[in-house]
C-alpha cells in the first residue's frame, strides 16, 4: 500500500500516512488534522486575495439589465442614506410636468455612467406630477413664474429626504412654448424663478439650473434617454452589435463600441429624427457645413473629457408641419384650393355639393367627409385607393435634391447595413391601433395591410369598430385618417428618409420596457455628467498605491492571526512533548525502583 512519510517530525513524533488511513497516535492525528487546517487556511484566504484584487468578470450586460428592470419598478428605498436624488421639471407648451430621479453612488468605472432611475412611491407609481396651463402663460405676469411652480416643487420637496434637499440639483427646462415668447419675456420669467425659488426650496439650484432649450436639445435629450434605458452606453458583450466610432479628437484611432438606436418621432404637428453619425464627417461646400452646423451635435457623456468612450456625434432636426394631423391639413388645403380653381373653368363644380363630392383617394371607401376653408365647403368621398394616396402624398414631403432634410442642404448619411431605429407616436399609432402590426417593421406587410384596410368599405370599419376589433385607444378619427396616415407614414420613412425597402431594423413603439421614456432622464444624464468625479478621485487615490501593497492592508490582520496560532500551536505541542519525556523518565524511574525494590529483598535473609 503506498504510503507517506511525514520525516519534518521530530523522531518520537514519526508516522506515516496511508492513502485509506492514518496510521498515527491520537496526538499525531491531532498534529496532522491542526497542519491540514492551517494549509487549507491558507489557501482560502489566497483564494480570496484573487477574487477580491484580481481581474472581475463582469456579470452577463443581458441578466444585469433585465434585473436593473425589475429594481426600476420598487419602491424607492428613501431610507438609504447613500442615495443621491435629482429633480427635472418639464415646462412644456400645454403644461408643466416635475420628475424626480435617483441614482446610487458611482462605481468608479470611468467608463460608466450613473445608474439614473425615475422615483418610485410606495404604491412603485412613478413620481410625477403636472399642472396645467403651460408657463408660457405667464409672458404678461412673470412675476408668478415660482408661485406657479410652487405645486410641483413642492411635491418633489415632500419626496425627496429633507436630508438630501442641499445636494438635490433642480432644473428647470423650458420648451416649446416658451420658445414661441420674445426673449424678454423669456428672461423675465427665467429671472423670477433664479431669484424666488432658492427662497423657499434648498434644492442645488443656480441661473445655470434654469433655461429655455432649443429643439435641437430636446432631440439630444430624447436620443438619450432612449439609448439610455435600452442600455446602449454600456460596454458592448460578445452577442451585441457594435460600430466603428470616429471621434473629433486628432490622431485618434477609431473605437468599437455597442451601437446605439436613432429615433423617429412623429406627432400631430412636428416630426422629428435623430441617430449617431459613427463615421467622419466631410462637407462638399461651405454651404454645406453651414448647415451641417445646425443639425449636428456633439457631446460627451462621461466625466472626463479626455476619454473619447462616451463621445457622440448625433444627427437631431424637427420638421414643423410634418406631423400626421398637420400633413392632413395641408394636404385638405391644398385639395380645398385646387378644387375651387379647377371649378372657374369647369360646370361641373365638382365637389361643391353633397351629391357630387370631390374623390379622396386617402379616405375608406365609401366615407363622406367635407372640409371648410374661408366659410368654403369641399365635400370629399373615400376612394380607398392606397397606392393613389401615395401618389397624392408625395409632394407634400418637399424633396429638394433627392432628400427631405430642411432647405435641401445637407442630411447626414444612414448606415442602413449596420443601423437600427425606434418609431414612436404617429409610426406606432399607423401599425398598431386598426393595422394590429406593431413591433418590428416590415414594409411589405405593412402595405398589404394599408391597402387592405384602405379599399374595406367605412360601414365595415365602423362596425369592426363597435365589436371592439382595434386597438382600445383607436376611435372614429382614427379610423378615418388611418389610410392618409400610413401612407404619409410610408412616403416619409422610404421617400423622405430613404429607407431602403427591406429596411428590417425598424421597431415601433410606445413604450420601452414597459415604460414611456422622457427626454429629461436624457437630460439630467447629460447635466449631472461630471458627479461621478468625486468617486473617481477617491479611486485614484486607492489605486496609486501598488497592488501587492493594498492586498497587504486588506489580509495582513489574517496572517498575524495565523502566526500567533501556529506560536501558540508550537508551545502546546513542546509542552505535550515535555510531558510525554516526563512520563517516560517516571515510568523509567518506576522501573528502576521496582527492579531495586526487588533485588533488595532477594539480598535479605
Amino acid at each position: 500500500m503506498a504510503r507517506i512519510t511525514v520525516s519534518c517530525l521530530p523522531a518520537s513524533w514519526y508516522c506515516s500516512v496511508s492513502l485509506l488511513s492514518l496510521g498515527c497516535a491520537p496526538r499525531q492525528r491531532l498534529l496532522l488534522l491542526l497542519l491540514l487546517f492551517i494549509v487549507s487556511t491558507l489557501l482560502i484566504l489566497g483564494t480570496h486575495h484573487r477574487l477580491l484584487w484580481g481581474p472581475q468578470r463582469r456579470p452577463r450586460g443581458r441578466v444585469n439589465k433585465y434585473l436593473s428592470i425589475a429594481e426600476s419598478m420598487e419602491a424607492t428605498d428613501v431610507l438609504d442614506p447613500a442615495l443621491n436624488y435629482g429633480v427635472v421639471v418639464d415646462c412644456g407648451s400645454s403644461g408643466s410636468r416635475v420628475f424626480v430621479y435617483y441614482w446610487p453612488p458611482h462605481n468608479g468605472n470611468p467608463h460608466t455612467l450613473l445608474d439614473i432611475r425615475q422615483m418610485r412611491d410606495r404604491d412603485h407609481k412613478p413620481v410625477v406630477k403636472k399642472i396645467k396651463p403651460g408657463i408660457s402663460s405667464l409672458a404678461t405676469t412673470p412675476t408668478q413664474a415660482s408661485d406657479y411652480l410652487q405645486p410641483l416643487l413642492g411635491f418633489a420637496a415632500a419626496h425627496v429626504p429633507r436630508s438630501k434637499h442641499k445636494e438635490t440639483p433642480l432644473y428647470i427646462l423650458c420648451t416649446a412654448g416658451m420658445r414661441l415668447l420674445p426673449e424678454r419675456q423669456q428672461t423675465d420669467i427665467l429671472e423670477d424663478l433664479v431669484t424666488d425659488v432658492p427662497l423657499e426650496f434648498d434644492f442645488l439650484f443656480s441661473s445655470s439650473h434654469a433655461e429655455v432649450i432649443s429643439g435641437k436639445q430636446e432631440g439630444v435629450y430624447a436620443w438619450i434617454g432612449i439609448n439610455f434605458v435600452l442600455g446602449r452606453f454600456d460596454h458592448a458583450d460578445d452577442e451585441d452589435a457594435t460600430v466603428e466610432v470616429t471621434t473629433g479628437s486628432q490622431n485618434q484611432r477609431p473605437i468599437s463600441r455597442r451601437r446605439t438606436v436613432g429615433i423617429m418621432d412623429m406627432g400631430g404637428a412636428s416630426l422629428q429624427i435623430a441617430y449617431e453619425v459613427p463615421g467622419a464627417v466631410t462637407f462638399n461646400s461651405p454651404q454645406e457645413e453651414e448647415a451641417g452646423k445646425s443639425v449636428l451635435a456633439e457631446f460627451n457623456l462621461g466625466c472626463d473629457v479626455e476619454r473619447t468612450q462616451h463621445s457622440y456625434r448625433v444627427y437631431v432636426t424637427t420638421f414643423l408641419g410634418f406631423g400626421g394631423n398637420m400633413a392632413r391639413q395641408r394636404y385638405e388645403d391644398q385639395l380645398v384650393n385646387a378644387t375651387l380653381a379647377k371649378n372657374r373653368f369647369l360646370t361641373a363644380q365638382t365637389g361643391l355639393s353633397e351629391d357630387k363630392p370631390h374623390p379622396d383617394p386617402c379616405l375608406p371607401v365609401g366615407l363622406s367627409d367635407s372640409v371648410v376653408r374661408d366659410n368654403r365647403t369641399v365635400y370629399l368621398r373615400g376612394q380607398g385607393d392606397w397606392a393613389g394616396c401615395q401618389q397624392a402624398v408625395q409632394p407634400f414631403l418637399g424633396l429638394h435634391n433627392g432628400t427631405m432634410s430642411p432647405g435641401g442642404v445637407y442630411q447626414a448619411p444612414i448606415n442602413y447595413s449596420n443601423s437600427e431605429f425606434y418609431g414612436f407616436s404617429e409610426f406606432y399609432y399607423c401599425t398598431e391601433d386598426v393595422l394590429r402590426i406593431g413591433g418590428r417593421y416590415d414594409s411589405e406587410k405593412y402595405s398589404r395591410a394599408a391597402t387592405d384596410y384602405c379599399s374595406t368599405k367605412w360601414s365595415t370599419l365602423r362596425q369592426r369598430l363597435d365589436n371592439q376589433l382595434f386597438a382600445q385607444q383607436a376611435d372614429i378619427s382614427r379610423l378615418k385618417y388611418q389610410c392618409f396616415k400610413s401612407a404619409w407614414m410610408y412616403e416619409v420613412l422610404h421617400s423622405g428618409f430613404r429607407f431602403p425597402a427591406d429596411y428590417r431594423s425598424l421597431k415601433t413603439a410606445q413604450l420601452v420596457y414597459d415604460k414611456e421614456v422622457q427626454w429629461t432622464l436624457g437630460a439630467i444624464l447629460y447635466k449631472t455628467r461630471f458627479l461621478p468625479l468625486r468617486d473617481l478621485q477617491q479611486e485614484t487615490l486607492r489605486q496609486s498605491h501598488p497592488s501587492w501593497l493594498r492586498a497587504s492592508f486588506v489580509y495582513n490582520h489574517h496572517l498575524f492571526s495565523l502566526c500567533i496560532l501556529v506560536v501558540v500551536l508550537a508551545i502546546l505541542l513542546y509542552i505535550l512533548r515535555l510531558r510525554r519525556i516526563h512520563q517516560r523518565e517516571q515510568r523509567q524511574t518506576d522501573v528502576l525502583n521496582l527492579l531495586w525494590a526487588e533485588e533488595g529483598e532477594a539480598l535479605l535473609p
